[in-house]
């Protein structure tokens, strides 16, 4: 490993300390590099998500060595049960060579910090409690060279020194704002919401997905863009949320936590979906989907997962792209880190916008065709009537939505999905 030349310079700094940033210092650190990572919380700490992680995710956590038993504390899932237009039909992951057969399940309070500790056993130096603020930019060049920071409850000012830095701050992304690089409007946009409750269903080994949300607050029954889901923890509770796009005018107007709430109540009360069996407050958070904030590389920044814009827009999946994005960024500047001449490390750096565009722009923008059709309630009302019918086209469709197929070989439905991704436009 590279000897740090001060306590706060670096060869990168890696500002947030979730599953993208985690697996980009963890990646570095482990080909020697010396690598900051700051956080501006200190672990445990909470994050607004469904806690399902499908097997392209799990195959991730396997890469970084991370211990996924039951012994320590996962919970794992066989599948999709999928419920709408009267239908309800459970698909089980597909068998591939590229995948495992199974998706975990892990609440998000502890998932981060055991990335951020795994990074840390790799040799990165992790700073809680840690607020980035404005970068530092070279005046000559206009390339970042650092970031000033706020450290402790003190909230001490610091400097950090890096050639490199890595935007792993989330969607709000203050750092690539700061750095001129704002969200495409052209790109969706998803809110999820979500609570727990304690719940008989807690121990459930299929991830849940509701195609049809209801809204029977009014007159008359409207169809919501999006999709709710229900995720047995294996500790007593269950994740109950939805996800809502922003593909449909209602998307402003209406209270997505009363909508939640009216959702849950129309179930079986025997779940135990009620206000007294909810164990926490109902949160929410934004889903940028579709690259909606580009360039990924600029003047020595790099954007990974959700500043980055890498949530799957069909099926609202953010860990396993973040975890993947980090990787790519991390092999991408332990490559550049080797060449001999700024103009040389430049030329590398500049792949890694191109190797994304490769790896998910295609499947991204047939993503972004999806989100629009069923924005449409007409469209959704057809589709989960007729679609959920047909097993074959449902698990066609598991593959599509969860991204998981063999990239060489596979059977005949991956080399659809595949060639579909290739000739889609990458933008």
């Amino acid at each position: 490993m590279t000897e740090p030349l001060s306590e706060h310079t670096a060869d990168v700094i890696v500002v947030g300390a979730g599953p993208a940033g985690s697996t980009t210092a963890y990646y570095l650190a482990k080909a020697g590099l010396d690598v900051l990572l700051l956080e501006k919380t200190a672990f445990p700490r909470e994050k607004v998500c469904g806690d399902g992680l499908t097997p392209r995710a799990t195959k991730q956590l396997v890469s970084m060595g991370i211990d996924i038993s039951e012994e320590a504390g996962w919970l794992r899932n066989k599948g999709l049960r999928i419920i709408g237009g009267g239908v309800r039909l459970q698909l089980d992951w597909p068998d591939l060579a590229s995948y495992p057969d199974y998706g975990l399940v892990r609440k998000r309070d502890d998932f981060d910090e055991q990335l951020a500790r795994q990074a840390q056993k790799a040799g990165a130096r992790l700073y809680e409690r840690c607020n980035v603020g404005a970068p530092i930019v070279d005046e000559r060049t206009g390339h970042i060279t650092g970031v000033n920071a706020k450290l402790g409850e003190e909230k001490t000012p610091v400097t950090f020194h890096a050639p490199l830095v890595v935007a792993a701050d989330g969607n709000s992304t203050r750092l690539s704002l700061a750095m001129g690089l704002h969200r495409r409007e052209d790109r969706p946009m998803g809110v999820a919401v979500r609570t727990y409750f304690t719940s008989p269903r807690h121990d459930d080994d299929y991830l849940e997905s509701w195609l049809e949300l209801w809204d029977r607050r009014g007159p008359q029954e409207r169809l919501l863009p999006g999709y709710g889901w229900i995720f047995g923890m294996g500790d007593g509770t269950s994740n109950v949320g939805l996800g809502i796009l922003n593909s449909s005018s209602a998307f402003k107007e209406l209270d997505w936590r009363e909508i939640l709430k009216a959702w849950c109540a129309s179930m079986p009360e025997d779940w135990g979906y009620t206000p007294e069996n909810m164990t926490g407050p109902i949160r929410g958070a934004a889903l940028p989907m579709a690259f909606n904030r580009q360039p990924h590389y600029t003047k020595g920044l790099l954007l990974v997962g959700d500043a980055g814009g890498l949530v799957n827009p069909f099926n609202g999946e953010g860990i396993a792209y973040a975890m993947e994005s980090g990787q790519i960024a991390a092999d991408v500047i332990v490559q550049a880190h080797a060449r001999a001449t700024p103009s040389q490390r430049e030329l590398a750096l500049h792949a890694y916008p191109k190797i994304l565009k490769d790896t998910y722009g295609g499947y991204y923008t047939l993503g972004r065709a999806f989100v629009k059709l069923i924005g449409n309630p007409k469209v959704m009302k057809i589709a989960t009537q007729r679609g959920l019918t047909h097993p074959m086209l449902m698990k066609f469709t598991l593959k599509m939505l969860a991204n998981l197929t063999d990239p060489t070989g596979g059977d005949a439905m991956d080399r659809i999905i595949n060639g579909l991704s290739k000739v889609a436009p990458k933008a």
